[in-house]
């Protein structure tokens, strides 16, 4: 038991690829002896190439280069049983294990490249997602926070969809939104809005005013960067809130982005009816659309997302259900709600979207119940 114990623990703390390195040159030996002692018509030499070619999928050039070289070594110790390095068959098989080895050592090489700077780029996608999209706080006043990214660019951890969350002094005051387009420009034009809103949330007093120095902010930016190609089709929908702490209400404003989902508890889940505003940069943002004042009281949940998830596919070119399947999850909290979303519309598009998808849910927290006053004799405080 001893001896198992103390053997389990060397096993453990090999590398895994030191480990996994057995099994070519396992494989090596076992190809080896049983040419050796086979007939010398029959040539299980060129098997021998299938030890390099499964070392890159655990180790690195050098183990896939020594892997190489002991494969042509066996090749050539082979030879030397079966009639010598000058027959035919030999003359042939040695320098092909040798080319093959070294070609899948050179792919080896790109490929631990690649790995390398796939890795650079993950890194840079989280540095860019931490500077512009600000990991909301769980709790913000009287509100309990969730939020959700899923980027469709493979690698990617941003794109166009943005959401931000301040605390003001008329409560706390979301946004969330969706840039038109993909890439660099969208990224750009999405960190754009969202240092507007940080600034300016602080500064108007109402929603539309706020939208409307949003909108300013936008057709500046486009003003100095939009392409002459792309004029007049570059924008953002944003959907503004603001919440307050001694109120059971919220107010929205939508400069044409869909409205969220009101959650309450054994109530059907309700859209609000929300009269948008044309988006940023298209110009009038904040002027069509009325404020919307929205009872919202404790325990209710607000879900606001973008039109990545309402316009999620599934195999058959069906929309995903959202309010239908979000009706499910009405009394999980926000954290919860957001991982059944998660799980549930990435099943429905099949492991993928075909467009970026932000969520936030927003919870009142419930009032805590006070329990009845001490009776008489009864401790205020007890020990």
């Amino acid at each position: 038991m001893d001896f198992r114990r103390r053997f389990a623990g060397v096993r453990q703390s090999w590398p895994s690829g030191t480990v996994l390195l057995l099994i070519p040159i396992v494989l090596i030996a076992v190809i080896t002896v049983v040419d050796i002692r086979t007939p010398d018509t029959v040539h299980l030499g060129p098997a021998l190439v299938i030890a390099p070619a499964l070392t890159p999928s655990f180790a690195g050039p050098r183990r896939v280069a020594f892997i190489g070289v002991l494969a042509t070594v066996a090749q050539v110790v082979i030879a030397q049983w079966h009639g010598g390095l000058t027959t035919t068959n030999h003359l042939v098989q040695i320098p092909t294990i040798a080319v093959l080895s070294a070609l899948i050592w050179s792919f080896s090489v790109v490929r631990q490249r690649r790995s390398r700077q796939l890795a650079q780029v993950r890194s840079v996608a989280e540095a860019a997602q931490q500077v512009l999209l600000w990991p909301l706080p769980e709790r913000l006043g009287p509100l309990r926070v969730a939020s959700l990214y899923l980027a469709a660019e493979d690698e990617a951890q941003i794109g166009g969809d943005l959401y931000a969350a301040t605390r003001t002094e008329h409560g706390t005051r979301v946004m969330i939104g969706d840039v038109r387009g993909k890439g660099l420009p969208a990224v750009g034009e999405a960190a754009l809005v969202l240092g507007a809103f940080r600034e300016a949330a602080h500064e108007q007093s109402t929603l539309p005013r706020l939208a409307r120095a949003l909108d300013r902010s936008v057709t500046r930016y486009l003003a100095d960067f939009e392409p002459t190609e792309e004029a007049g089709e570059r924008f953002a929908t944003v959907l503004l809130l603001e919440i307050p702490d001694d109120r059971p209400v919220t107010r929205l404003t939508s400069c044409g982005h869909p409205p969220p989902l009101l959650l309450s508890r054994g109530r059907p889940v309700s859209v609000p009816d929300v009269d948008p505003s044309p988006p940023l940069g298209v110009g009038g943002a904040g002027d069509a659309g009325s404020q919307l004042d929205l009872s919202f009281e404790p325990g209710d949940t607000l879900l606001l997302y973008t039109d990545g998830v309402v316009e999620a596919r599934d195999g058959d070119g069906a929309f995903y259900p959202f309010a239908e399947r979000a009706a499910q999850w009405t009394d999980d909290p926000p954290e919860a709600l957001l991982h059944r979303v998660r799980r549930d519309l990435l099943g429905h598009a099949g492991g993928r979207l075909a467009d970026d998808a932000a969520l936030v849910a927003l919870c009142r927290a419930p009032v805590p119940s006070r329990g009845p006053p001490p009776g008489p004799g009864r401790p205020r405080h007890p020990r």
